[in-house]
């Protein structure tokens, strides 16, 4: 579990106040903070902690009540689902993070199974103006199926607000996980955390919107020469390396976009004398090109 002072998109969004909550399918109860649930059936995997971002780091799970916002979603059974009585009640909130369990996501099944739930599931939600109404819906994966291949994922972009002429079509900008940050970070004018979110692209057509640069890749090598499918050293990594916890960076207080660090993030991390080393830049490291001091411990013996 990460520290009380890591902040999280969580403190970005109470920041404007707006409403948000995790639905992880198949979780017993709201704010759950065991490891696992397995199914009672037949054994297999069904809810995973490792899943759940918002319930690993001590600023949620510290708090009952942003644990209360981390509720359960049942495709078996609509009727114990707290997603299906929000969406029922016409309570869903602004942002919303959906995982589907182990089975549905296709780590413990395949790649069908995960696109027959996610069509299951979004197809009727699609057509339903509780839902879809001014909606921006992002699906995507955390990685590859094979861990030595580049780790290249698939990101769609569904929902209304999603122009007539661009559905269907391809954006060949750079993305990566931090854009979903940095994306809503865009829509709501709120401030960013200091970290990658500082740099990432703004999804293109949101970007066009909010005035926000998409810019290319522009570092060398290019982006097909990165893997981003090895870590390098820091909190949670392997025993004999670099186990400092990051500082996010100040300076990017000003950065290309103009939206400063969160107040709270900046009072807490300004006496730190934790290294840092986020950048303005569209392309977090890797394992294989680390941050300097960070190199994974089995390359550097």
């Amino acid at each position: 579990m990460s520290p009380a002072n890591v902040s999280t998109v969580i403190d970005l969004l109470e920041s404007k106040d707006i409403s948000w909550a995790l639905y992880q399918e198949d979780m017993p109860f709201s704010g759950y903070e065991g490891n696992d649930f397995f199914n009672l059936q037949d054994g297999s995997n069904d809810y995973v902690r490792r899943h759940n971002p918002a319930v690993m780091h001590n600023s949620v799970a510290s708090s009952e009540q942003r644990l209360s916002q981390i509720k359960n979603l049942s495709m078996i059974d609509p009727s114990r689902s707290l997603f299906h009585r929000d969406l029922e009640a016409n309570a869903l909130p602004q942002w919303l993070f959906i995982t589907p369990n182990f089975t549905s996501d296709g780590h413990d099944s395949s790649v069908t199974v995960a696109g027959e739930w996610c069509r299951d599931f979004l197809e009727p939600l699609i057509q339903d103006d509780r839902f879809n109404n001014r909606t921006l819906v992002f699906i995507t994966w955390d990685e590859t199926e094979v861990y030595a291949s580049r780790n290249r994922v698939l990101g769609i972009l569904l929902g209304d607000v999603v122009p007539q002429e661009l559905v269907g079509s391809e954006d060949g900008n750079f993305y990566n996980h931090y854009s979903a940050i940095s994306t809503v970070s865009a829509n709501w004018d709120l401030p960013t955390l200091g970290r990658w979110d500082v740099g990432a692209n703004v999804f293109g057509f949101v970007a066009n919107v909010t005035g926000d640069e998409v810019r290319p890749w522009t570092s060398d090598p290019p982006p097909e020469d990165w893997a981003w499918n090895t870590s390098y050293d820091g909190l949670f990594h392997k025993p004999g390396g670099n186990h400092d916890l990051p500082s996010p960076n100040l300076g990017l207080d000003d950065n290309h976009s103009k939206r400063p660090i969160l107040p709270c993030i900046q009072d807490f991390w300004r006496a730190s004398n934790a290294p840092t080393y986020y950048t303005d830049d569209i392309h977090p490291f890797d394992g294989t090109r680390p941050p300097p001091g960070f190199a994974p411990v089995n390359e550097t013996g």
